[in-house]
């Protein structure tokens, strides 16, 4: 039995279309901005073209995306370089350019610099520089401190590890550390070029420390930058292993420090002396060749360059040819070593001249080794002043020779300012005297003994003792300005002169 259903109307429905939304149009449409324009003072400038040493590589690297095009690339590349001369094997880990255009414009700017192949093979990691990247920006750095263009090429030979290194990371910060010591501006490429590895060092580290050390006993801190332009390899040197074992030693041998201090202020070389293998081996050799222990200090004060030379040889020289030919005998050598350890360094042609001059006037041998002796300062003076000093005192004074013998410090002062006016005022007075009482003495202190109703007995010069006070025989009838000086600045200003 079929059901019947009736059928539903169906439902109308009605769909109308909307009507088209009009677009939003703003009041104020924007305006279109005009082109900027470079206005005669405006600080916006057109790039400067680079010089043509420094233009920009026009190859790029090419990537390539495949390993075997990598290996293949490589394989072409290394090739080229053996037919340059250039010996690839410690690039072959390194990132190397896709194409040989890229290398070959590598090679040529290095080139450009003054480098040669036997250059690039003492340090072939240069050839792993981007001209672009690394090249050329360290290279205008260094322009940009002061270096001279044609000194670029001996300096990156010198030092390629820099082509490597960042401006603003590496490079620029130990600038900045040389200019807070008080290095002149001008000064910093001298300083870079004598020891460029200044630029691997952390600030942080060795350079700090030494200089921190170094004012610790007594360095001036604005002296550190004169030190540092002349003598700048001490930055890196360890302050434990090897200023302060230094500097403890030369205090040691009794060299105040206030004076070892200044002795580093003007000779900062000195730091540089190996301590066990050159400065005890001399100390040694001077006391086996009869330089007393308590005069070590006095010489190295004199002569700080004693340290580092080969002493042994020249000390065996110098002390066969006074034997030989000025008739002295090694104790006596020694006390000439003590009283001018300049010495050791003198050339035997200009000691002889003074010498032969005095024999010459008609001294004997014995007479001119004993002025050697007491007064090896004689060696080092020029002979048309002898010839005045020695007319003046036979001709005009007339004095017996023995005054000369006894005082040769005679030829040392001088004759115009000193001599001469002292003597005639000795003659006006009638006073005879030995040549050390009117000349060995201040001028305030020569009124003194001229006034004086009796001759003063003759009194020896100053006494250097090392480590303590400076005495002088009758010092406290003296009078002067050293009374307000300390005993280590007396110390220092009488007995060393650097």
């Amino acid at each position: 039995m079929k059901l019947l259903f009736r059928r539903k109307p169906p439902i109308p429905t009605h769909f109308t279309t909307p009507p088209p939304i009009p677009p939003i149009r703003p009041s104020n449409p924007p305006k279109p901005s005009p082109p900027t324009l470079l206005r005669p003072f405006s600080t916006v400038h057109p790039p400067k073209p680079l010089p043509p040493e420094y233009e920009m590589p026009t190859v790029t690297w090419g990537a390539i995306h495949g390993r075997k095009e990598q290996l293949v690339s490589r394989v072409v590349i290394s090739d080229y370089l053996k037919t340059l001369g250039v010996v690839p094997d410690e690039l072959e880990h390194l990132e190397l350019p896709s194409t040989v255009d890229v290398m070959r414009e590598r090679f040529e700017f290095l080139q450009k610099l003054g480098l040669t192949v036997d250059d690039i093979n003492a340090y072939p990691l240069m050839l792993a520089c981007s001209v672009r990247k690394n090249i050329i920006p360290v290279l205008g750095y260094l322009e940009k401190l002061g270096f001279h263009r044609s000194d670029l090429g001996a300096f990156v030979k010198s030092y390629p590890q820099i082509l490597h290194m960042s401006v603003i990371v590496e490079l620029a910060p130990v600038v900045k550390f040389l200019r807070g010591i008080d290095v002149e501006r001008n000064d910093v490429p001298f300083v870079l070029q004598r020891y460029p590895e200044l630029f691997g060092f952390k600030l942080e580290g060795t350079m700090s420390t030494s200089v921190g050390y170094l004012v610790s006993i007594g360095v001036s801190p604005r002296d550190i930058g004169p030190m540092v332009t002349q003598f700048p390899f001490f930055l890196g040197m360890r302050v434990g292993t090897v200023i302060k074992p230094l500097v403890d030693y030369l205090v040691s041998l009794g060299l105040p420090k206030k004076v070892l201090v200044r002795l580093l202020e003007k000779r900062p070389n000195v730091l540089g002396y190996d301590l066990e293998g050159v400065v005890k081996p001399n100390v040694e050799a001077l006391v086996s060749f009869g330089v007393r222990r308590e005069s070590l200090a006095s010489v190295i004060a004199q002569y700080p360059p004693i340290l580092g030379l080969p002493l042994m040889p020249k000390l065996s020289s110098q002390q066969y040819f006074f034997n030989l030919k000025l008739k002295i005998d090694p104790d006596g050598f020694a006390r000439v070593v003590e009283r001018l350890p300049q010495i050791v360094s003198l050339n035997q042609g200009l000691i002889m001249r003074p010498v032969e001059f005095l024999r010459e006037r008609g001294l004997p041998d014995e007479d001119v080794a004993k002025m050697v002796v007491r007064c090896p300062q004689l060696m080092l003076i020029r002979e048309e002043f002898l010839k005045e000093g020695f007319y003046f005192f036979k001709s005009e004074m007339g004095w017996p020779m023995k005054e000369l013998v006894g005082f040769p410090e005679y030829f040392t002062y001088s004759l115009e300012r000193r001599i001469k006016p002292r003597y005639r005022r000795l003659a006006e007075k009638g006073i005879r005297c030995s040549l050390g009482w009117f000349v060995n003495c201040s001028d305030k202190r020569f009124e003194e003994r001229l006034q004086a109703d009796l001759i003063e007995t003759e009194m020896e010069g100053p006494a250097f003792v090392m480590g303590g006070k400076l005495e002088m025989p009758g010092s406290d009838d003296v009078s002067g300005d050293e009374d307000d000086e300390s005993e280590d600045e007396v110390l220092y200003r009488r007995t060393v002169s650097l």
